[in-house]
């Protein structure tokens, strides 16, 4: 086999926002994550919605309700 193609694996440790820290090894140092399994809605269960300024109310404002938006046939 040739030599020196595979990267080196390293011991690092990725951390959350949420705080979770998980040790493994990886081609990079210390990486910082945004989410995880610890915190994603999906593997914890909890439903967070956040709604930024106001974004569905600006829509059914727009739009109408759904019940409004049905055509209706001649």
């Amino acid at each position: 086999m040739r030599e020196n193609i595979h990267p080196n694996y390293n011991a690092t440790t990725i951390s959350c926002a949420c705080g979770k820290v998980y040790h493994t090894r990886s081609t990079r140092k210390d990486l910082q994550i945004g989410i995880c399994a610890g915190c994603h809605p999906f593997f914890t269960g909890e439903q967070k919605f956040i709604d930024t300024a106001g974004r569905i109310e600006k829509f059914s404002r727009r739009f109408g309700t759904a019940g409004g938006l049905a055509r209706k046939r001649s």
